[in-house]
C-alpha cells in the first residue's frame, strides 16, 4: 500500500505539472506533506499544518525537481493558446492525438465507453500555435504520454511512422530514481505498470 501510495503521489504531481495553464503547486506537496488528509488545515496551528523538515521525502522532492525543469525546458507543456486538433501550420501533423492502448485513434464511440480507464497522447512540439514573444515561430520536442488508470499493467503499441520512427522513456512514475532513457522502436509496445504515467519523447 505505500509504494501505491508513492507512485499515486508521483501521478498526480506528474498530471498537474504537465497539464496546460498555471499548476497550482501547495507548499509541502513536492516533499511528502499530507496534513493528514485534511485539506483545510487553516485554523490548525500544530504539527497537522507545520513543516517537518526533519523528515522529507528526498526522492520525491527530486521527482518534483525534474517535472519542473521538464516543463520549464519545453514548451509543448505550457501553450498560451487551446489545442485545435488540426494541423496548424500545413505540415499534415495534428497539435493533439489522442490513443487507445492498441495504438489507434479514439473515436467519439471510445470517449463515450464508462470502463476505459487507460489512453494516450500525442504532443505535436511542431504545431505550437502561439509565437515568441519576438515573434518567432515556437518548436519543441514531441511527445507521447501514457496514463494508466487501470490496477494491472497494460502494454501500449507505440505509434509507428509516418508519426515517429521511435520513442525514448523520460519519464515514468511507476520508478521513483530517473530513467535511464529506455528507447523503443515505433510500433512495439511499452508495458505501463498499473495506475501510471510513462512520458516519452519522440526520436527524429
Amino acid at each position: 500500500m505505500l509504494a501505491l501510495r508513492a507512485r499515486q503521489q508521483r501521478n498526480f504531481l506528474a498530471t498537474l505539472l504537465l497539464s496546460q495553464g498555471a499548476p497550482m503547486l501547495l507548499g509541502g506537496d513536492e516533499m511528502g506533506r499530507t496534513q493528514q488528509g485534511n485539506n483545510n488545515a487553516y485554523c490548525h496551528d500544530d504539527e497537522l499544518s507545520w513543516f517537518d523538515w526533519g523528515t522529507p521525502d528526498v526522492e520525491l522532492h527530486e521527482f518534483t525537481r525534474r517535472l519542473i525543469r521538464l516543463r520549464r525546458e519545453h514548451p509543448v507543456f505550457r501553450r498560451r493558446r487551446w489545442f485545435q486538433g488540426r494541423p496548424i501550420r500545413g505540415s499534415g501533423e495534428r497539435d493533439l492525438v489522442w490513443f487507445k492502448p492498441d495504438g489507434k485513434e479514439m473515436s467519439e464511440e471510445d470517449w463515450a465507453t464508462g470502463f476505459a480507464k487507460s489512453l494516450a497522447l500525442f504532443l505535436n512540439g511542431e504545431e505550437i500555435a502561439h509565437a515568441s514573444p519576438r515573434g518567432e515561430h515556437v518548436r519543441d520536442d514531441s511527445f507521447y504520454l501514457i496514463c494508466n488508470a487501470h490496477w494491472e499493467p497494460i502494454d501500449f503499441t507505440l505509434p509507428a511512422e509516418p508519426l515517429a520512427t521511435g520513442w525514448q522513456v523520460i519519464l515514468d512514475t511507476n520508478r521513483r530514481l530517473p530513467e535511464d532513457g529506455m528507447v523503443f522502436q515505433g510500433g512495439v509496445s511499452c508495458k505501463a505498470a498499473g495506475r501510471s504515467l510513462v512520458v516519452l519523447r519522440r526520436l527524429a
